[in-house]
């Protein structure tokens, strides 16, 4: 019991430290860049908007839709990595490498080819299904000739899944003439956000999130294994597909906006746990704050790492990710069951 205490006050610190840098993080996004920004300014714009002020027009319009996406899509990924890698109990799992990414990304280059002045919500639609059916793809192809899923096959199904996917954007791009809105997609990035995506995504995300933390402790109890899940009564199937129904949401919504930044899940939920243990109650809230903290600081660096260029979002977290991905497999080498 002292050990439940030790680890929800440790949550309750995480989230609060976690939100405090995160507020400081926002406000450093907002006020730097190719136009600094100072606080006194960023101060009036709140309280005393003048639409003929560029320095109030560049603040409304441009870095606060930007940073608002960030922390959103932040969240949405490492939440969707959690809810992942605890109901698969599968340490490599995550959005973007089981093919989710890939797969809402194929569905994003067909809106882009096929139906080039679709609306916004009719975009996430699209990315929602394209994200449904990489799933599905990659949990067919790991369990042909096996009754269950091991880690390697749904890390190498992932792999298979997202380059065929990906290919096919791409062909889509190069038949159609949109590689250009192709690019941004796979490298990844903010800069396109705007006030009438965050007005869409936001009451979608906050619902996603309060439904992954509501059903947070069926979580725990699969991640502990399925056998244990139903002797303690649990029902597999509808969890599995309520799971997966939040984690498409935040994985749908998240490419539809920045496109394929990926590891963000895969990170995030790894550093949770080894802070404060294995409760999925705790490890949701803190992994969607951490999140959210990542993305922001990753798309600060991105803006500022060499102005006035901007170096891809998805490139920087990738340099964090894939030697942490190369950790994570080696430490789980030897412990896959085929």
């Amino acid at each position: 019991m002292k050990l439940k205490i030790t680890s929800a006050k440790r949550c309750k610190f995480l989230i609060i430290i976690g939100t405090i840098l995160l507020i400081a993080l926002i406000i450093i996004s907002i006020c730097t860049g190719i136009s600094n920004i100072s606080l006194s300014t960023l101060w009036e714009a709140f309280v005393r908007f003048d639409p003929l002020n560029k320095q109030h027009l560049i603040i409304v319009d441009l870095r606060l839709p930007r940073v608002i996406a960030s922390a959103l899509v932040g969240s949405s990924l490492a939440v969707a990595g959690a809810i992942m890698q605890g109901i698969t109990c599968n340490p490599l799992a995550d959005s973007g490498i089981l093919g989710l990414n890939a797969g809402a990304g194929f569905a994003l280059s067909i809106c882009f080819a096929f139906f080039p002045k679709m609306l916004y919500i009719q975009t996430i639609m699209f990315c929602f299904a394209g994200a449904g059916i990489g799933a599905i793809m990659v949990y067919s192809i790991s369990s042909i000739k096996y009754t269950k899923t091991s880690s390697m096959r749904l890390v190498l199904a992932g792999a298979a899944v997202s380059a065929l996917l990906t290919a096919l954007s791409q062909g889509i791009a190069l038949v159609f003439n949109v590689a250009q809105d192709i690019m941004f997609w796979t490298v990844g990035g903010v800069c396109a956000s705007n006030w009438t995506q965050i007005t869409i995504m936001t009451p979608l995300i906050l619902i996603a999130l309060i439904a992954s933390i509501i059903i947070s402790p069926y979580i725990s109890i699969m991640n502990l294994g399925e056998s244990v899940a139903k002797g303690l009564g649990v029902n597999l199937t509808i969890i599995k597909i309520i799971c997966f129904l939040i984690v498409i949401v935040l994985a749908g919504i998240s490419v539809s906006v920045v496109g394929a930044v990926g590891f963000i899940g895969l990170i995030i939920p790894h550093i949770v746990r080894s802070l404060i243990g294995i409760d999925y109650r705790l490890i949701i809230p803190v992994s969607a704050v951490m999140g959210s903290l990542l993305m922001v600081l990753a798309d600060l660096v991105a803006r500022n790492i060499n102005p006035p260029s901007e170096t891809p979002i998805g490139t920087l977290i990738a340099i964090i990710g894939v030697p942490f991905f190369v950790y994570l497999a080696k430490k789980q080498r030897g412990t896959y069951n085929e």
